[in-house]
């Protein structure tokens, strides 16, 4: 099996690209001056929870079920954010007529409502969260971290089903 693909060091690289994407969100807001919508600070959690549980998955070095373990911890938020990019894809894909109206700012919501009902409101969407505000290669910067959501969650699978295999 090639060595990228041995689970120490793909949950060491998982948690590496985590932090390189985070920084780089931090970078868009702080240089550029590209405020982050609701969504995205749910997407900006995710890959925080994604990158914690693989920088401890590698520290750990866990055995076939510490492994599944993480996998399943690392899995649980990949697919929590790709339920959230995808939703924000979806958002700016409508037509103008369509799209929700803005709504109050994710600090104000989070002091002034229950939590249930802030993640109700965020997911829900709002007219800022449906502008495209960045796009490379022709995607936005939700339908890039719907990819990365998307191939890092499949290939960790992969990963562990392979090294289970070999007995790594």
């Amino acid at each position: 099996m090639n060595r990228i693909f041995q689970p120490r060091i793909w949950f060491l690289l998982v948690g590496i690209a985590c932090a390189a994407m985070l920084a780089y969100a931090l970078y868009v807001q702080h240089a550029e001056f590209l405020d982050p919508c609701p969504l995205c600070v749910f997407q900006r959690i995710a890959f925080m929870w994604i990158g914690a549980v693989s920088l401890l998955a590698a520290a750990h070095n866990p055995a076939v079920v510490g492994r599944w373990v993480y996998g399943s911890m690392l899995a649980l938020g990949g697919i929590a954010g790709i339920g959230i990019a995808g939703r924000h894809v979806w958002l700016q894909s409508l037509p103008p007529d369509q799209v929700p109206d803005c709504g109050m700012g994710l600090n104000y919501m989070l002091e002034t409502m229950p939590f249930g009902q802030v993640l109700s409101e965020v997911l829900y969407g709002s007219g800022e969260c449906a502008e495209v505000d960045w796009l490379f290669l022709g995607l936005s910067m939700p339908a890039w971290t719907l990819l990365w959501y998307t191939g890092i969650t499949v290939v960790t699978i992969i990963v562990l089903i392979a090294a289970q295999r070999t007995k790594v």
